[in-house]
């Protein structure tokens, strides 16, 4: 019986240990690891030399200042067509603000009808969002709208 007692004391200081660990980890605040430069690498690493359109094609479609950072509502419409011949294929999200510069990637193709997606986005503080277009041609339009993050509406 007494190693019975060892080995549940055993797992209760396992249990506590790695409680406390994890509760000291979550505590922990993700810090802003992208930067400007941290997210035009990513989008090299896409793009792989090939040339950038920024021609106005690629419309985003946020606020000017968010209020809540929490839930940022983001619209992005390409327009081109969504044919066979010439389709979005690809639609990548960047933040230059956050913990890491990539916020998501869309796989889209002539079924989806339009290029245009929505979604709420976290924004960590005032900061760029980018939107990059993969076009099944081998274009790459892209679109940027910098985003003004408030700390409760008083212009933080």
């Amino acid at each position: 019986m007494n190693a019975h007692s060892n080995s549940f004391a055993d797992r209760r200081t396992f249990l506590k240990m790695t409680g406390a660990v994890t509760g000291t980890i979550t505590l922990i605040p993700f810090t802003a690891n992208a930067t400007p430069q941290s997210v035009q690498d990513e989008i090299n690493a896409i793009i792989q030399g090939k040339t950038m359109v920024e021609d106005g094609r690629v419309i985003l479609t946020l606020p000017e200042i968010a209020e809540n950072g929490g839930t940022v509502p983001l619209t992005i419409h390409i327009n081109t067509p969504m044919s066979a011949e010439s389709h979005v294929k690809v639609l990548h999200i960047f933040a230059d603000g956050n913990p890491q510069p990539d916020v998501a990637s869309y796989f889209l193709g002539p079924a989806n009808g339009k290029a245009e997606i929505s979604f709420r986005l976290r924004l960590s503080k005032t900061q760029k969002v980018v939107a990059v277009a993969e076009l099944n041609t081998g274009e790459i339009l892209v679109g940027r709208q910098q985003v003004k993050v408030t700390l409760g509406g008083c212009g933080g």
